[in-house]
């Protein structure tokens, strides 16, 4: 499998925004524009991911399953519209899961993910912590 590379570290949270593993990449998760709507939470949060994936070289359409946890579940639909959009449909398995975040009036939506790397064309950058 090769060794596994941390990337987006932060030593305060204890933990790494992105793990590469062989032909994987964890992304933990991903937040942006709270205090926002949720779409655009929801956007931020791809925004994050995305730029994530591009520390090793990858993109959304490299993700392959994500975990979607939102203040209201009866958000999805709005998760939808922005999955169809940026996703160009290749869209990943997904699972979602209403949840009580540390600041209910401002936090709607976050999301993590794993990514698939040994598609054609797909090289993961070797450099990193």
């Amino acid at each position: 499998m090769g060794e596994i590379r941390r990337y987006d570290v932060n030593e305060e949270w204890a933990h790494s925004g992105i793990v590469q593993a062989g032909d994987y990449c964890f992304i933990n998760y991903c937040v942006r524009n709270i205090g926002g709507t949720v779409e655009e939470q929801i956007e931020g949060a791809f925004d994050e991911m995305e730029e994530r994936l591009a520390l090793v070289g990858l993109n959304l359409e490299n993700v392959v399953q994500m975990n979607c946890l939102f203040k209201n579940i009866w958000d999805i639909p709005v998760m939808e519209r922005v999955v169809k959009r940026r996703f160009h449909g290749k869209n990943p398995a997904r699972k979602s899961i209403q949840t009580e975040f540390a600041d209910p009036g401002k936090l709607f939506f976050q999301v993590d993910a794993v990514a698939y790397s040994a598609s054609p064309g797909c090289k993961l950058f070797r450099g990193g912590a």
